[in-house]
C-alpha cells in the first residue's frame, strides 16, 4: 500500500514540475503554428494573424476586372516616399483566386504598387477567406474607389454599366445599392453615349465631364464632336456650351428672374409691381410715382375705371 502511494505521488509531482516549468516561460516542446498539413497555394509566403496577415507581394496581382486602370507617375511616386520613410500604414484588402494561383486585389492597388516601388518584399493584408461574386467584387471595389474620389469620369460610367448589367438594375437600382444620388448616377451613364473619339477628349481631360454631359444631350455625333473641339481648344467655357446644346436643340435660353412686389392696403387693395429686371426699392418707388401720376391724370380726365 504505501508503494502504491509514493508512485501516485511521483506521478503527481511530475505532472506539475512540467507545468511549473511552462509557468515559468519553458517549455520542453517548442510550438510552431502551421496553417495546414500540406501548405496550399494561398499559403506560400503568408504569415496570418486571423484574417490580417502579411504575404509575399509577388503573390499579389491586381484584379483583372478592377474600374480604375489609370494611376499617375507623380502619386506613385510621392506614396512610395511615404512608404520608404513610415511604412505600409494600412493594409490592402485582397481574396484567392485558385484560377490565377495569387491573392487578387480587391481594394488598394495603388499601396501595392507604391510599395512595390519602396522594394517592399512583403505587403500587410485584409484576407477575404469567403467566396464573392463578381458583382459583389465590383461594388466593393466601387465604393472604395468613389469614397476615395480616385476614378476618371469614364472608368467610373463604365464600372457604373458593369455593375447595373451584371445584376440586371436600372439607374436608380444601382444608385440604392450604392448610396449614391441618382442624379450622380445619370449623368456618369450618359458619358458612355458620346462617340469613342470624345470620349477620348474627356479621357484626356481636354474636356470636363461637366461639358461633357451637356454635349451628351445632343443627338447628332457631329454637333457633339465639333463642340467637344471648341471645348476642347478653350474656344468655348462650360457656360457657353451649355448655351450651344440649347440652342441647336431648339430650347429657349432660361431668361433671368425678375423682380415683383406687392403692396396690400387696409381697405384690400391690392397693388403689384414687377419687372423683368432686377430692381431696387427706389426703382419700385419710381413705379410708383408714375402709376399714381396716371392714375391722377385718368381722374381728372373722368376715365372710368369699369
Amino acid at each position: 500500500m504505501e508503494c502504491r502511494v509514493m508512485a501516485t505521488s511521483r506521478t503527481l509531482l511530475s505532472g506539475l514540475d512540467a507545468q511549473l516549468e511552462e509557468s515559468m516561460g519553458r517549455r520542453l516542446v517548442e510550438l510552431h503554428p502551421t496553417l495546414s498539413p500540406v501548405p496550399q497555394g494561398k499559403d506560400v509566403g503568408r504569415r496570418p494573424l486571423g484574417e490580417f496577415g502579411r504575404v509575399t507581394i509577388s503573390q499579389v496581382i491586381p484584379d483583372p476586372g478592377q474600374p480604375r486602370v489609370e494611376f499617375t507617375e507623380e502619386a506613385l511616386e510621392r506614396l512610395a516616399k511615404s512608404i520608404r520613410d513610415k511604412g505600409q500604414l494600412s493594409p490592402i484588402r485582397v481574396r484567392w483566386s485558385e484560377e490565377l494561383g495569387k491573392w487578387l486585389i480587391i481594394a488598394g492597388e495603388r499601396r501595392w504598387r507604391a510599395s512595390q516601388r519602396a522594394d517592399l518584399t512583403t505587403i500587410d493584408c485584409y484576407f477575404h477567406e469567403g467566396d464573392l461574386n463578381r458583382s459583389e467584387v465590383l461594388e466593393q471595389q466601387l465604393i472604395e474607389n468613389l469614397l476615395r474620389e480616385d476614378l476618371k469620369p469614364l472608368e467610373e460610367a463604365n464600372a457604373f454599366s458593369d455593375l447595373m448589367e451584371l445584376n440586371d438594375w436600372n439607374g436608380k437600382q444601382l444608385a440604392e445599392a450604392l448610396r449614391l444620388d441618382p442624379s450622380k448616377v445619370s449623368r456618369s451613364l450618359a458619358l458612355l453615349r458620346l462617340p469613342p473619339d470624345v470620349q477620348d477628349e474627356v479621357e484626356s481631360g481636354a474636356v470636363s465631364a461637366r461639358a461633357a454631359y451637356e454635349l451628351s444631350k445632343l443627338r447628332d455625333d457631329n454637333s457633339k464632336r465639333e463642340l467637344a473641339r471648341r471645348v476642347a481648344v478653350g474656344k468655348l467655357t462650360h457656360d457657353q456650351a451649355v448655351k450651344a446644346v440649347r440652342q441647336r436643340k431648339g430650347k429657349p435660353l432660361a431668361r433671368p428672374r425678375g423682380a415683383s412686389r406687392t403692396f396690400v392696403s387696409e381697405n384690400g387693395w391690392k397693388v403689384t409691381v414687377s419687372s423683368p429686371h432686377k430692381g431696387t426699392y427706389h426703382d419700385i418707388i419710381q413705379a410708383l410715382q408714375e402709376a399714381i401720376d396716371e392714375a391722377e391724370h385718368c381722374l381728372n380726365n373722368n376715365v372710368q375705371l369699369f
